[in-house]
């Protein structure tokens, strides 16, 4: 048998199906766009799987079109962070619109979680404003940020207040690198403390999209003086959770 498992995000779907041996058989991504469903639709069109689940912040909606069960970002995030990284009791995992530090029971189950889902600061959707507010592509906002000689102290976390700042610094002439590793610090201040208030200890696996950004990943590991390990695809980790969750139910 086959499972699937969907993750509707507020920037991307991703889609993974998996074997009866938890093996991956298929991993499909597209935007979200305006019609999330519609998109997830296409996805799941000409995909092979003889049960699904959903999660995401789109999840209710999917349950909603195709009659499917759904899951916690957290309880999917968690599942694939633990598969990926057998005995990994720390996961965070930032997304578009939220994030979230979870720390998992020895079976790998939910022990404690913090979650930031009150604005977007601190998210992939702050970090994609706040480059094309310093004119860089998402996909090096981090490489540029790493290239800062000097750190700059961003006073806000607000979106709106913080891309005033930015825009006040850059007319003041200050380097566009050194400003982006302000921006970068102060997401990993907001993870970090997350982090501590559920973790104290041991390795930190780092999942959804924010994952490949280098600059956040280095500051973390400084931040917290902990060792930080990245899936391959980062971003797949809670559709991969789901699927394995999809391919438990009796």
């Amino acid at each position: 048998m086959r499972y699937a498992g969907i993750d509707i995000g507020s920037r991307s779907i991703e889609l993974v199906v998996v074997d009866d041996a938890s093996e991956v058989v298929c991993s499909l991504q597209a935007d979200t766009g305006f019609n999330p469903m519609a998109e997830a639709k296409k996805l799941i069109n000409g995909v092979n799987y003889d049960r699904i689940i959903a999660t995401g912040y789109g999840r209710n909606l999917f349950e909603i079109s195709f009659e499917a069960p759904t899951v916690t970002e957290i309880k999917a995030h968690a599942r694939g962070a633990w598969t990926l990284f057998p005995g990994s009791q720390t996961v965070l995992d930032i997304g578009g619109q939220d994030s979230k530090a979870i720390t998992l029971f020895e079976n790998g189950k939910v022990k404690k979680f913090e979650m930031n889902d009150r604005c977007a600061a601190g998210t992939g959707k702050f970090l994609e404003i706040m480059a094309r507010t310093l004119g860089f592509k998402i996909e090096v906002f981090g490489t540029e940020a790493l290239l800062a000689k000097n750190d700059l102290s961003i006073s806000s976390m607000c979106t709106v207040f913080a891309e005033s700042e930015v825009t006040s610094l850059i007319a003041k002439g200050q380097s566009r690198q050194e400003i982006a590793h302000g921006l970068h610090t102060s997401v990993i201040r907001r993870a970090a403390g997350m982090i501590n208030r559920v973790s104290s200890e041991g390795d930190i696996v780092f999942t959804g999209g924010v994952a490949k950004n280098p600059c956040i990943t280095t500051l973390l590991s400084e931040k917290l003086g902990r060792n930080v390990r990245i899936p391959d695809e980062p971003e797949f980790v809670g559709a991969f959770g789901a699927a394995l969750l999809a391919s438990e139910i009796d």
